[in-house]
């Protein structure tokens, strides 16, 4: 049986903040629950929904309403962070209140998009050393770099420290034309691409000068031990055995490490095993580290990106 629930709103600007630009929020909220959303005066009225539905929309009201009141502008990311997040047996905010990243300095604040999401968001909070594994487009680098940021700009960490292996995938590097430097930046330039959305240039520039970010290939972090750094190993699944152990073994005192790969885009070389996949195995009972699995359904990239994701792995199955 269909049910409904009005949400009375006590002003026109709460009203305003929760129904958002063109009521784009409510759109979102209805596009996600069905039924049908209407306004009239200072309320909002969903129709046609089962009890789980109406849960569903007072957790979300509660929490939008509450934001604006405490001076935010709900935007359409955190609507459908709420989407990806409230469960129909959640009273409260739930798993998304403790898993929003608020960067100093930056372009907005940084909300999960689902449940996996907001889980490796709090395992970075809450262990030393988390790894995230899931196909491209899922937030791994994306958010580990935007809880890095918050981490150093905030004050809480020392130093940032951003790395991955240099893999040739289809091109040798010595055919490529430039110095040593001029060689490597392809390879780093997606940890640059995602810091600048999310602070200004000139705060990445400013991090650069007074050394409190560091991005670097894999093979430089030997001999070195890192302390109250945040560290993140980006594309571990190109890394060997024998890295991903000098990397784990870098960790100093009040340090967090963040691996992040894709086990289907290994680019080592035939018989050559991945130190990604090899440490899933023998670290999975290692007290202390905190392991994230995101899937197709975590993807956040261009809506063709899931589709062919799981074309492949159709094909792989078959």
């Amino acid at each position: 049986m269909d049910d409904s629930i009005t949400v009375v709103l006590d002003s026109h600007e709460v009203l305003s903040g929760v129904c958002g630009a063109n009521d784009g929020n409510l759109k979102l909220i209805e596009g996600s629950l069905g039924g049908r959303i209407a306004t009239r005066g200072n309320e909002i009225r969903l129709e046609g929904v089962d009890e789980a539905g109406v849960r569903r929309f007072r957790t979300m009201m509660d929490s939008l309403i509450s934001a604006v009141r405490e001076g935010d502008n709900p935007s359409p990311d955190f609507v459908r962070a709420l989407v990806g997040t409230v469960s129909p047996d959640e009273s409260g905010p739930g798993i998304l209140q403790d898993a929003v990243i608020h960067i100093p300095h930056g372009f907005g604040k940084v909300f999960p998009r689902g449940h996996n999401q907001a889980r490796y968001i709090q395992g970075m909070r809450s262990s030393d050393i988390t790894f995230c594994v899931g196909p491209a487009g899922t937030g791994k680098t994306f958010l580990a770099i935007a809880e890095a940021l918050y981490l150093v700009l905030s004050k809480k960490m020392r130093k940032l420290v951003l790395t991955r292996p240099v893999v040739e995938a289809g091109e040798s590097l010595g055919f490529l034309p430039g110095d040593l430097a001029q060689k490597i930046n392809p390879y780093l330039r997606p940890l640059y691409d995602a810091m600048e959305s999310l602070i200004p240039f000139e705060v990445i520039h400013r991090m650069e000068e007074n050394h409190t970010i560091e991005i670097a290939p894999l093979a430089y972090m030997r001999g070195r031990s890192l302390n109250d750094c945040i560290i993140i190993l980006d594309e571990a699944q190109n890394t060997t055995k024998e890295q991903m152990k000098m990397f784990l073994t870098r960790l100093g005192q009040s340090a967090r490490a963040v691996i992040t790969g894709d086990a289907t885009q290994v680019d080592l070389p035939k018989r050559v095993d991945s130190g990604l996949i090899h440490a899933l195995t023998i670290l999975k009972d290692v007290e202390g580290i905190h392991f994230a699995y995101l899937n197709t359904g975590d993807v956040v990239r261009h809506p063709l990106i899931k589709k062919i994701i799981q074309a492949y792995e159709n094909e792989t199955k078959s």
